[in-house]
């Protein structure tokens, strides 16, 4: 992919121009730390603030006891044999104190300690029995597209005028060099997550995110994080009950809530629930990690769970389809996914539908194979290119709206050149490399004058 890497060498220039000073950073919640340090976004080699190297040798599993965040972990400290324990983390160092972990004999067994922000004094990370922890602060900015502010106002930016001037084909091959240069970083980021968790989990991890859409990624990320392919497989016939419950979804069990044509549905999932829930009441998610106003009613959560519980249920089907490398019988899967209760359901406590509804959307679908499927098999080093570049447009949003208006202003070609996924997937990337970078409202961002020198 010739034109990713000259992308990759135009990305490079962001960062020699100059920054506008303490440009605004979200600070992410403490679940969403867990769940980017889980996925192994930051990486697997660090240094402690005491100058030690750190390297990750398994990232562990969710935690279902008193205690830190992370069980049957491994670090290797210098080089040395490997340290198994748990690892904690939270947002400040000083957390472990002010949260009485170090009392607590529950953290006896913690072998690493994560932070992000660093107090103005030192504090150091000891057990009850005054064992040293090593410590390391991470860096939640150095994330690729996570935690940015800098949200410029939908109105044409200063580099619409050199891609007006630039012809079709020159103007395309931008938005196909970004395209590319936005695939490989994808492939790259999967190829990672199958180095920590392996080929299933990482696949599992990916598609439960991509169900989440915007909204809920972050707790269908956890979800799958939380409770592992490879434990599900193993209940087939409790897979739905304990997504379903896991997610927080099942703490009502008074069936006089729901209407007539759900309780036997529910009395069912809460049947298979009941067994697990003891076991598994520290990690259920809280309610508040839901975003449910302004989600599409084919969209809502418990919806995509049962589609998430159906590909539990196929995952073999799942894994033959994958091993052909094909669009079309990925999207046959998809597409054929079947639910007898959610076919007719919006929510658990909706009145049944008149019309049958597709489990996933061919919207989804698209976005399933540009963001987890593509990827995949371009981690696995397969030429994918061709049939990428092909793979046609279902879907806009309010962000690919903003980043086209950006660009390309009221350039009578825009339309056309948002017609694929590619195409799309490349205006994103630009958006997101110069226009979410730039503090100084074009004024400063190098990407019109690299424009008007590509060839």
């Amino acid at each position: 992919m010739l034109l990713a890497d000259r992308y990759a060498e135009l990305h490079e220039t962001t960062r020699v121009r100059e920054r506008a000073l303490f440009p605004p950073q979200r600070i992410p919640s403490e679940l969403e730390l867990q769940a980017r340090w889980f996925a192994g976004d930051f990486g697997k080699h660090f240094v402690t603030t005491s100058g030690d190297k750190i390297d990750i040798v398994q990232f562990g599993t969710w935690n279902r006891e008193a205690g830190a965040d992370f069980s049957d972990a491994a670090i290797r400290i210098n080089g040395g044999e490997p340290a198994r324990g748990c690892i904690e983390i939270d947002l400040t160092d000083r957390s472990w104190e002010t949260h009485g972990h170090a009392t607590n004999p529950a953290f006896e067994e913690t072998v690493l300690h994560i932070f992000v922000e660093k107090s103005d004094r030192e504090f150091f990370t000891r057990t009850k029995s005054n064992r040293n922890v090593p410590q390391v602060c991470i860096d939640p900015t150095v994330l690729p597209n996570a935690f940015s502010a800098n949200i410029p106002l939908a109105r044409p930016g200063r580099c619409q005028s050199p891609l007006k001037d630039l012809p079709e084909e020159r103007a395309k091959s931008v938005l196909d060099a970004a395209a590319q240069f936005r695939l490989q970083q994808k492939a790259a980021r999967i190829r990672r997550k199958i180095d920590n968790h392996g080929h299933d989990e990482a696949l599992f991890q990916e598609l439960a995110a991509a169900l989440g859409y915007k909204e809920n990624k972050l707790p269908f990320t956890l979800i799958a994080q939380r409770l592992e392919l490879k434990l599900l497989r193993k209940k087939p016939d409790d897979v739905e009950a304990m997504l379903f419950g896991l997610a927080g979804f099942l703490e009502a069990p008074d069936l006089a809530v729901f209407k007539r044509s759900t309780r036997e549905y529910v009395r069912k999932l809460w049947d298979r629930w009941w067994p697990h829930r003891d076991a598994m009441q520290r990690i259920i998610l809280p309610a508040k990690v839901w975003r449910l106003s302004g989600t599409r009613p084919l969209n809502h959560p418990q919806r995509r769970l049962a589609a998430l519980s159906k590909m539990v249920s196929e995952w073999s089907q799942f894994r033959r389809m994958l091993g052909r490398k094909s669009a079309v019988r990925a999207s046959n899967f998809f597409s054929e996914l079947d639910h007898l209760f959610w076919n007719f359901h919006y929510t658990l406590t909706s009145e049944a539908s008149p019309k049958k509804m597709a489990l996933i959307g061919e919207s989804r679908v698209a976005e399933i194979l540009a963001n987890v499927l593509f990827p995949f098999w371009l981690s696995q080093d397969i030429e994918v290119w061709p049939a990428y570049a092909q793979l046609p447009a279902r879907l806009s949003n309010r962000r690919l709206e903003t980043a086209a208006t950006r660009l390309f202003g009221n350039d009578p070609r825009r339309k056309q050149f948002l017609r694929t996924v590619a195409n799309q997937q490349g205006l994103l990337q630009i958006y997101e490399d110069f226009c979410m970078q730039d503090n100084s409202d074009c004024a400063q961002c190098p990407f019109p004058e690299q424009m008007q020198k590509w060839k």
